[in-house]
């Protein structure tokens, strides 16, 4: 039976130069009838569907539709875009997000800023990173925040030195507190549009699965209604979202949760948040973290759960048959992590549920075996893992040159016989995977390819970095049809405008077609 789509004479990854069809949502063999669309593909390289193991599409969706700074690179560019943005939008909060620390005196912006550009209405705009936002004073008065409010139990108002007075710049429970409490809900309509707009996206970098961290009730209701509606063509499994203000008795309504699905969208797995990140010192550290000047404080950090309620709650989850997907930055949350699949393994035995930790900035060496022991899966994030000003200004100082030199230990995961995962954290960083892969395989930003390598002992090669962002993410998602060209499998694959020859300019690979469960999604 003839194919209904056939690429001819590439590189077909893993198999080797040749031809490759798709019918009926499954990769076949390339039989080519009088309805066949054919595909030249000399020169091109075919691979399996990129899948995001760690994105958040609905957020990034919606800050690409309001006042989106994460293509802008300076102060005065961010300022630009969001006086544009107020001119032509003229009522209400202006929210979005994506605006960089290192472009501020200590990574924190002032309300000042935003004053003098919006004096009137409320701004709220989350950084890159999403552990912090920038609000000017308009926003500070309606959420209520002044000299005398004190901290949240996981965050930090940042505050002038003398008066005590904020300044701008709210971090992790506290950004969070006033999003959720504060700003506008956006409305199912909302949602929905950011979603489409999200994978919109994501299917023009060749991804065609992903699963989405920060799974809310309204993102899920958005995402079951598009599914519903046969407008979601990717394959997602959403991570529904622990409340660290709650305690066990939440997992059944996690249990709830997870019986609103969909075909397509899959709510089967629970997201815990440990820790925060290291430049802000919210990340959880084993040992102090440094002064900056060559000393040392005696902040260790937070853990947004304690070690005993995340084993508890980790061991009850693993019970229930739902997959647990950490975030762990700082050692200690890495090592309480671990901690707590090693109590579910203790008390369940082993099982198939694939937990994994996601970011792994700092591990310490004693916990490098402990992940393919656990068979827990490292989903790394690669854009992080070069050099850059945040990390030369807000991280190696106060980490000190011992542990700054164990951050992101790829390789030594890799030869301990960890499976790795891949995922972006988009929009914290670029979704591309062929950037991400990249950095993975040179530790250096592409944007910067002359510079000095960030740690290159723990460089991974084209191989690892290619089966982390297609098998191995496709393995966390328990998507087992897909990750391969195999004939059989669901076709979802995606063709490079090149050979694949230089990891070095991997980056600039054009990615010209993608084909999700057998249907094109994105055509350059």
């Amino acid at each position: 039976m003839a194919a209904e789509l056939v690429i001819t004479a590439a590189n077909l990854w893993g198999v080797g130069k040749g031809d490759i069809g798709v019918r009926d949502g499954r990769i076949v063999p390339a039989e080519v009838g009088p309805d066949t669309e054919v595909i030249d593909g000399r020169g091109k390289t075919v691979v399996p569907g990129f899948q995001d193991a760690h994105v958040h599409t609905p957020f990034a969706g919606l800050n690409r539709l309001r006042v989106w700074l994460n293509d802008a690179d300076t102060r005065e560019d961010y300022l630009r875009i969001i006086a544009d943005h107020a001119a032509g939008n003229k009522d209400g909060w202006i929210t979005g997000g994506g605006w960089s620390m290192p472009q501020f005196p200590g990574g924190t912006p002032r309300k000042e800023d935003l004053d003098a550009i919006v004096p009137d209405r409320p701004v709220f705009l989350f950084n890159r990173d999403v552990h912090g936002a920038w609000l000017n004073s308009k926003a500070l008065e309606l959420a209520g925040i002044t000299a005398g409010t004190p901290d949240p139990p996981h965050g930090r108002v940042e505050r002038d030195s003398l008066t005590g007075e904020p300044t701008g710049t709210l971090h992790e429970g506290a950004a969070y507190w006033v999003n959720e409490h504060v700003v506008p809900t956006p409305t199912r309509g909302q949602w929905e549009a950011a979603i489409l707009e999200g994978q919109r996206h994501l299917h023009s970098l060749g991804i065609t699965g992903w699963q989405d961290a920060w799974v809310t009730p309204a993102t899920q209701a958005a995402y079951i209604a598009l599914a519903e509606q046969g407008q979601l063509s990717a394959r997602v499994v959403g991570a529904l979202w622990w409340d660290r203000n709650r305690g066990l008795e939440q997992i059944d309504d996690l249990l709830a949760r997870r019986e609103r699905s969909a075909p397509g969208f899959h709510p089967t797995t629970v997201k815990i948040m440990l820790d925060g990140v290291l430049e802000n010192y919210t990340g959880a550290l084993l040992e102090p973290y440094c002064d900056g000047c060559g000393g040392h404080t005696d902040n260790t950090g937070l853990s947004f759960i304690d070690p005993e309620l995340l084993s508890a709650a980790v061991t009850r989850l693993d019970a229930s048959g739902f997959q647990v997907h950490m975030h762990a930055i700082g050692d200690r949350a890495v090592r309480m992590g671990l901690d707590a699949v090693q109590a579910a393994r203790t008390a369940n035995g082993r099982n198939d549920h694939r937990h994994h930790i996601a970011h792994l900035q700092l591990v310490h060496p004693d916990d490098i075996g402990r992940f393919a022991q656990l068979e827990v899966t490292a989903n790394c994030q690669m854009y992080w893992a070069s050099t850059d000003e945040q990390m030369e200004e807000l991280t190696i100082p106060f980490l000190g040159p011992e542990r700054a030199d164990l951050q992101y230990p790829f390789a030594s995961l890799v030869a301990a016989g960890t499976r790795l995962a891949m995922g972006s954290d988009w929009s914290v960083s670029s979704a591309n995977p062929l950037v991400q892969m990249e950095v993975g395989i040179t530790r250096l930003d592409p944007g910067n390819r002359d510079g000095v390598a960030f740690l290159p002992s723990q460089c991974i090669d084209l191989g690892t970095a290619m089966t982390a962002f297609t098998a191995g993410s496709a393995f966390v998602n328990h998507d087992d049809e897909a990750g391969t060209l195999r004939a059989g499998s669901r076709a979802d694959l995606v063709m490079l405008g090149a050979k694949l020859e230089s990891a070095r300019s991997l980056a600039d690979v054009p990615i010209e077609l993608t084909v999700a469960a057998g249907r094109i999604v994105h055509r350059s």
